[in-house]
C-alpha cells in the first residue's frame, strides 16, 4: 500500500494545485468532492477564472453561493438544483444545454478538464478504487484530465460496472470520512398516486424500466407492487426500486440486454441505497455514454421510460427544465430515454405531470392556479422534449397517446386530460391558434 500512502495529501494541498484559468470537473450528485469543494472558497483571494463544471451538486457551497467570490469561480452545470437555483443571480452560474448521454463527449470537444475531483471508495486488495454512486461522465473526464484527486471516502458503496480505478492512475488523494448527501422518501401524494397508479395500467410484466427523479416516478415505483419480472435499464438508480428489487418484483431475469443486471449510470437516495448498492453484483454502475445512448436503450424490448415534465403545450412540446427563459433543472436524460423507449420492440415513453400549478400573481401577490397544459410554451421556454418524440402524456386526469397523431388530435386528447376548470379556454385557445376547427 505504499503506492496507496504515498500520493495521499490534505486537502489544502489539493488546493494547492488549483490555478487561475483551470478547468475543474467534479462528481456529480452524491459523488461530489464535498471536502474539497466544501473548502474551495478559501482560495478566492489568489485564483480569478476558474470553472467548475458539474452536475447536479449536492452541497451549497461558498465558492458558488457568496457573489463576492464570482471574480474567482464560475459554475457551469448540466443540471441545476434548487442552491445553483438561487445563486444564478449572482451571475456565476451558467448552464450547459445537453442530452446527458453526450454531455462529456461534447463538453470534452469543447474543453479538456486541467483537474478531475470526486470521491471513491476504499481501495482494494489489488489497488483499484471504485467512482461509487457516479459513472455519468467522471470516468471519461478523469481519464483525460491533467491531473487526477480522489476523496477516498468509507461511505462510497463499493459498486460493480466499469468505474474500477487503480490508485497507480490517480495523482493524489485525500481521506475523508463523511456520510453521502441522502434524497428522504417524500410520501406521494394524491396526485403522484393517481398518476402513478394510470402508468402503471400501461406496465407489463417483463418490462424493462427508466424512471426519472421526483414525486411521480416515486409513485410510480410505490404502483408496481402486483408486477412481476420487471427489469431496470435507467439513468438513476432509486430507492423505490431498490425495494421493488427487494419485493421480487424487479428480477431483471427478462431483459434482453444485460439480463439478470440493473444498469444504471448514477445511484441517488437513501443511506439503505447505498449500503444496497454496495458489492452488489446485480446492480451495473456504467458510462452514461453508453446507458443512455438512445441506440442502447432501443436494445432492450419492452422498455418503458417514464419522465416528468413542468409544462406541455397542445402540439406536445415539452418544457421540462426552464420557468420561462429561467433554469430550473435540466434536460438530462428525457430525451435520450423516451426517444430509445420509442426505439425498443414493444416500447413505450410517458410524460407525467399535474394538471396545474399554484403560481404567485405578480400584480396581486396573490395565489393562483394556473394549467400546466397551454396553448403554447412561456415566452422562453426550453423545450427538452420535441413533439417529435413525445409518446403518452399523463395527468392525475388520463393518460393520452400522442405518438402518431395529428396536433388537431393531440390538441383534443390534451384538453381532454387537462384540469376540467380549464378546458373550455383551452378549447377557445386552440380554435384561436388554428390547431382545431371552429365548430
Amino acid at each position: 500500500m505504499s503506492l496507496y500512502s504515498d500520493k495521499l495529501i490534505g486537502v489544502g494541498a489539493a488546493l494547492s494545485k488549483v490555478k487561475s484559468g483551470d478547468t475543474i470537473v467534479v462528481g456529480l450528485g452524491a459523488a461530489e468532492p464535498r471536502v474539497f469543494l466544501g473548502a474551495l472558497h478559501t482560495i478566492a483571494d489568489r485564483v480569478i477564472n476558474v470553472t467548475v463544471t458539474t452536475c447536479l451538486p449536492m452541497l451549497d457551497a461558498v465558492y458558488f453561493a457568496d457573489p463576492s467570490h464570482k471574480p474567482s469561480f464560475t459554475m457551469a452545470g448540466w443540471f441545476y438544483t434548487g442552491a445553483m437555483r438561487q445563486a444564478h443571480k449572482h451571475g456565476n452560474i451558467t448552464f450547459i444545454p445537453n442530452h446527458l448521454h453526450l454531455a462529456a463527449k461534447k463538453r470534452l470537444a469543447f474543453v479538456r478538464p486541467n483537474i478531475y475531483i470526486g470521491n471513491a471508495s476504499l481501495p482494494d486488495k489489488h489497488g483499484y478504487v471504485s467512482l461509487g454512486v457516479s459513472n455519468v461522465y467522471e470516468k471519461r473526464m478523469l481519464e483525460v484530465a491533467d491531473v487526477v484527486m480522489l476523496e477516498i471516502n468509507p461511505h462510497t458503496p463499493r459498486t460493480h460496472g466499469d468505474l474500477e480505478v487503480h490508485i497507480r492512475d490517480v495523482d493524489y488523494m485525500i481521506e475523508t470520512d463523511y456520510p453521502l448527501p441522502e434524497i428522504p422518501d417524500a410520501p406521494p401524494n394524491d396526485k403522484d398516486l393517481k398518476i402513478g397508479r394510470l402508468i402503471a395500467e400501461h406496465i407489463l410484466d417483463g418490462d424493462c424500466i427508466q424512471l426519472g427523479i421526483g414525486g411521480i416516478p416515486n409513485a410510480v415505483a410505490a404502483s408496481l407492487g402486483g408486477k412481476r419480472d420487471l427489469g431496470i435499464h435507467t439513468e438513476m438508480f432509486t430507492s423505490g426500486m431498490m425495494q421493488l428489487i427487494k419485493q421480487g418484483v424487479i428480477t431483471n431475469d427478462k431483459k434482453t440486454l444485460h439480463r439478470g443486471k440493473a444498469v444504471c449510470c448514477f445511484v441517488l437516495g437513501t443511506q439503505e441505497l447505498y449500503e444496497f448498492v454496495d458489492d452488489n453484483p446485480s446492480i451495473w454502475v456504467l458510462d452514461g455514454g453508453y446507458v443512455n445512448d438512445p441506440a442502447v436503450i432501443g436494445m432492450n424490448d419492452n422498455q418503458v421510460s417514464i419522465n416528468t415534465t413542468l409544462e406541455v403545450d397542445l402540439t406536445g412540446q415539452c418544457c421540462s427544465e426552464s420557468i420561462g427563459p429561467m433554469q430550473y433543472s435540466g434536460t438530462g436524460g428525457q430525451t435520450d430515454t423516451a426517444v430509445g423507449a420509442q426505439r425498443a420492440k414493444n416500447g413505450r415513453s410517458f410524460i407525467a405531470l399535474y394538471s396545474t400549478a399554484l403560481v404567485t400573481n405578480p400584480v396581486t401577490k396573490t395565489k393562483e392556479e394556473i394549467s400546466k397544459i397551454v396553448p403554447m410554451l412561456k415566452p422562453g421556454a426550453i423545450v427538452s422534449l420535441s413533439r417529435n418524440d413525445v409518446d403518452f402524456v399523463v395527468t392525475e386526469y388520463g393518460a393520452v397517446a400522442l405518438r402518431g397523431t395529428s396536433v388537431r388530435e393531440r390538441a383534443r386528447r390534451l384538453i381532454e386530460i387537462a384540469h376540467p376548470e380549464f378546458r373550455e379556454r383551452l378549447r377557445q385557445e386552440a380554435v384561436a391558434y388554428g390547431f382545431l376547427p371552429e365548430e
